[in-house]
């Protein structure tokens, strides 16, 4: 009887120990940022995004939404940075079965934008551009400023209380370290 209960917990141990061990971490690459006039305008691009269980649901039909959040810094010396000003953009993408395309849209109201593959749809997702209106009151010229930017995968929500049927949902969530990019006005 002990050897079985060892058995078992080596492998629920490996069962768990595995996935994480070679598991890609998603981060933030490509960055542009362009200044003009009283905006700046970030472009960067999320490797390691999705996984094949994400793309199974995602085929399944279930909605899969990025959050992308930027941030424009003043570097503060002996003191805290402060935050200038920031933004939140939300990329949906979604598949109809019955079209066989795939959707991605944007919170901002714009009309989705169609894909007929998924590898088109997956890169468009994984894309962000983010612009920052600088309010009139910043000097910028006397100013180091920075932004920063962060990527994470919403919570995929079930409807019926799925998700505690189907726990292992929660194991697609990622969140990217924020990177760091310094600005010259």
């Amino acid at each position: 009887m002990i050897n079985k209960t060892r058995f078992l917990a080596f492998i629920l141990v490996l069962l768990i120990w595995l996935p994480s061990a070679y598991a890609r971490e998603a981060e933030i690459r490509d960055v542009l940022v362009t200044h003009q006039g009283d905006a700046i305008t970030v472009y960067a691009r999320v490797t390691n995004c999705f996984t094949k269980g994400m793309e199974s649901a995602i085929m399944a039909g279930v909605p899969t939404t990025f959050t992308f959040l930027l941030e424009l810094n003043w570097e503060r010396n002996f003191w805290f940075d402060k935050r200038v000003v920031g933004a939140v953009i939300r990329q949906t993408i979604k598949y109809d079965s019955v079209k066989k395309l795939f959707f991605v849209s944007t919170a901002d109201g714009k009309a989705a934008t169609a894909f007929q593959d998924l590898e088109g749809a997956k890169r468009a997702m994984a894309e962000i551009t983010g612009t920052l209106f600088i309010p009139r009151n910043i000097n910028n010229r006397q100013r180091p400023f920075y932004v920063m930017i962060k990527a994470k995968l919403d919570k995929v929500r079930l409807p019926l209380y799925m998700e505690y049927v189907f726990f292992f949902v929660s194991l697609w969530d990622f969140e990217t370290d924020w990177y760091r990019q310094e600005v010259a006005f």
